[in-house]
C-alpha cells in the first residue's frame, strides 16, 4: 500500500494514508465510523487500489454489498490478483444471489488461491449451498483435508465451527456437539462462541449474577459521593460566607466583612456563657433524677428477663 501511495503528492498521500489508518481502526467495533473514513479516502484517491480495497471491506462490513462488490472489482482490476475471489462471491451471496457465489466457486481463479484463499471459498461455497436449503450439500462441501487436518491452521476454528453448525442445522447433534468441542480446542483467541454453543447442547444455563452486585454496588458509590459532597459543600459554607455581586452573572466567594466577623464573635461568646450556667445548672444534685438512675444490678436484672420482646413490644 505504500508503493501505491507514493505515486500520490506528498500532502496528499498523508491524508490518504491517516484516512486508511482509521479505516483499518475502526471497521471491527464501529463499521459505521470506518466506512465514512473510507468515503473520504475514496473521493481522495480513487486511482489506488489499497483505497479502492479499503472501501470495499468498509461497506462490506456495512452490508453494503453491492458498493462492497464493485469496489472490490475495481481492486481486482487494478492488480490483477484474485485474492479478493472468496469475499466478492460472499457479496453475491449478501444479494441474494447464492447461484452466482456457487459460479464462482467453480472459476479457475479459486485454484490460483493460496490455501487460506480456498478454504475461505469452501465457506462461502458451503453458506451458499445452505442459502439455497441444501443443508446435506453444504457438510459434504465443507468436508476436506483441512476439516481433517489435526494441525491448527488460522482458518482452522472457523472451517470446524461451520462445520458444527451445518451438522447441528440438520439434527445432528452428536456430531455436532464433537465438532463443536473440536472447534473449542482450535479457538485459542474465542473468535468464535463454540464454548456458548457446546454449553446450550450440553444444557447448561449461563446467568449473568454480576448485573445487580453492579448496580448495588453504583447506588452505595452514589450515595457515598453525594454524602462527601454534602460534607464539602457544608464545610466550604463554614468557612466562607458567600457574598453575590448582583451585577455580576458569575458569583465567587468573597471575604466576610470585619464588622460581621465582630459580630459572628461576639454571638459565639454569648451562646459558650449561656452552656456553661446550663452545665452548673444541671451538676446541682436533684432527687427527681433518682428515679430514671440505672444501676448495674438493674442491668443485670433487665438482661435475666426477656430484652428482645420488650425491644419489641417498645
Amino acid at each position: 500500500m505504500r508503493q501505491e501511495l507514493l505515486s500520490l503528492p506528498k500532502g496528499l498521500a498523508e491524508e490518504v494514508s491517516k484516512n486508511l489508518v482509521m479505516v483499518a481502526r475502526l471497521i471491527d467495533e464501529d463499521p459505521e465510523r470506518a466506512y465514512a473514513y473510507s468515503r473520504i479516502a475514496l473521493r481522495l484517491a480513487s486511482r489506488v487500489a489499497a483505497v479502492r480495497e479499503a472501501a470495499g471491506f468498509a461497506a462490506y462490513a456495512t452490508q453494503k454489498y453491492s458498493e462492497a462488490l464493485a469496489e472490490f472489482r475495481a481492486a481486482k482490476r487494478m492488480t490483477g490478483s484474485v485474492e479478493l475471489w472468496p469475499v466478492m462471491a460472499d457479496c453475491e451471496r449478501g444479494l441474494g444471489r447464492p447461484e452466482r457465489a456457487l459460479a464462482m466457486a467453480g472459476e479457475p481463479e479459486v485454484q490460483k488461491l493460496d490455501k487460506a484463499g480456498q478454504v475461505e471459498m469452501r465457506l462461502v461455497a458451503a453458506g451458499a449451498r445452505r442459502d439455497q436449503g441444501q443443508l446435506e450439500a453444504a457438510i459434504v462441501t465443507l468436508q476436506s483435508p483441512e476439516l481433517a487436518s489435526s494441525t491448527v491452521q488460522p482458518w482452522t476454528a472457523r472451517l470446524r465451527y461451520a462445520y458444527a453448525d451445518a451438522l447441528l442445522a440438520a439434527d445432528r447433534e452428536d456430531e455436532a456437539r464433537e465438532w463443536f468441542a473440536k472447534t473449542l480446542e482450535a479457538d485459542k483467541d474465542g473468535a468464535t462462541d463454540a464454548s456458548d454453543r457446546l454449553a446450550e447442547l450440553d444444557g447448561v444455563e449461563f446467568v449473568d449474577a454480576s448485573a445487580e452486585d453492579v448496580d448495588v454496588d453504583v447506588d452505595v458509590d452514589d450515595e457515598d459521593d453525594d454524602d462527601a459532597a454534602e460534607v464539602a459543600a457544608a464545610e466550604r459554607a463554614s468557612d466562607v460566607a458567600e457574598y453575590y455581586d448582583e451585577d455580576d452573572d458569575e458569583y465567587e466567594p468573597q471575604e466576610r466583612p470585619a464588622a460581621a466577623v465582630r459580630a459572628d464573635d461576639e454571638a459565639d461568646a454569648e451562646a459558650d456563657a449561656d452552656a456553661e450556667a446550663e452545665a452548673e445548672a444541671d451538676d446541682e444534685p436533684d432527687d427527681r433524677d433518682d428515679e430514671f438512675d440505672v444501676t448495674d444490678e438493674d442491668v443485670a436484672t433487665d438482661e435475666g428477663d426477656e430484652p428482645d420482646a420488650d425491644r419489641d413490644k417498645a
